[in-house]
């Protein structure tokens, strides 16, 4: 894993990891997501409270984490800044995915009081729950280093952050499974059912799109026979216990990918990522966060 001009970039071989979010994707979805943000607070009008402070004014400010974690949101701070007051100084003190501590500043704001008033709710609610979701995927990574089993997330992502969302997750030491419906495909028990079987739906996404990865989802060990002989690239054993998870990895025997799957937390993770299998998807990574705690004080 290496860093470019603060974007984070994952150097893995195995095609079903998709390409790292590039620097123009982040910032188009920061861009956007600031936008839409910035107008449900303003509304039509400005900001009421900050309009009392007079517009000559300046101020600095700080802005810490209460709590220990995994920084990111970067993109998200100064795009909030740029929309709000293009006078607004940060002094960075951190960077995405890295590890920080509790009272520990993150960044300096510098510029006028009313605009640093207005910034901060939208600043730290991105921060907050994408340095949340980089947290919890840096716990997850955490169990099954020292194995070959790469860690995913899945689509189950907050409606309108899913590439803020991805994007935490690499910052964590994850990986990202396929962006949207439309870059991988995934064979799910409908689509199974309603092309006729694993086989069919198998050839069926060769014809339609034959440059695209093909994982089909499988609930038991016959099932994953059938993806094996169809050609299909990765099977997700779905919601498989230890026993046969194992015995999973023995039948595909390198023949296909293999991608644990369902009701995987922090005290199976380990031993699931120990029987041999090449993924774990966890939806936890982007379902379930507990934001980051932030506080912006302004400084005498």
């Amino acid at each position: 894993m290496t860093r470019h001009g603060g974007i984070i970039r994952l150097e893995l071989c195995n095609t079903h990891i998709r390409p790292m979010i590039d620097e123009i994707t982040l910032r188009n979805a920061a861009q956007q997501n600031v936008r839409e943000a910035l107008s449900e607070d303003l509304g039509n009008e400005n900001d009421i409270s900050a309009a009392l402070v007079p517009a000559d004014v300046q101020a600095r400010a700080q802005v810490i984490t209460r709590q220990p974690g995994t920084f990111c949101g970067r993109a998200w701070v100064e795009e909030t800044a740029r929309q709000v007051d293009p006078a607004i100084e940060i002094d960075w003190q951190t960077e995405d995915g890295a590890r920080v501590g509790a009272d520990q500043v993150l960044f300096y704001l510098q510029g006028p009081a009313a605009s640093l008033l207005t910034a901060e709710r939208t600043m730290l609610n991105f921060v907050q729950l994408l340095s949340g979701t980089a947290t919890k995927t840096a716990a997850y990574a955490e169990l099954i280093k020292g194995t070959p089993c790469t860690l995913l997330d899945t689509r189950k992502t907050i409606p309108g952050l899913r590439t803020g969302q991805k994007y935490a997750v690499t910052c964590g030491g994850g990986a990202n499974h396929r962006m949207g419906l439309f870059d991988a495909f995934l064979l799910k028990e409908n689509h199974i059912a309603a092309a006729g079987s694993i086989t069919l739906a198998v050839q069926n996404a060769r014809q339609m799109q034959p440059h695209l990865n093909v994982e089909v989802e499988v609930e038991t060990l016959d099932e994953l026979r059938e993806a094996i002989d169809a050609g299909a690239d990765i099977a997700m054993v779905d919601n498989f216990d230890l026993a046969q998870t194992t015995e999973a990895v023995q039948i595909a025997d390198g023949r296909i990918k293999l991608e644990a799957s369902g009701g995987i937390d922090e005290n199976s993770i380990t031993e699931i990522a120990a029987t041999g299998v090449d993924y774990i998807s966890v939806g936890e990574l982007t379902k379930n966060i507990d934001p980051l705690d932030l506080s912006m004080r302004f400084l005498a």
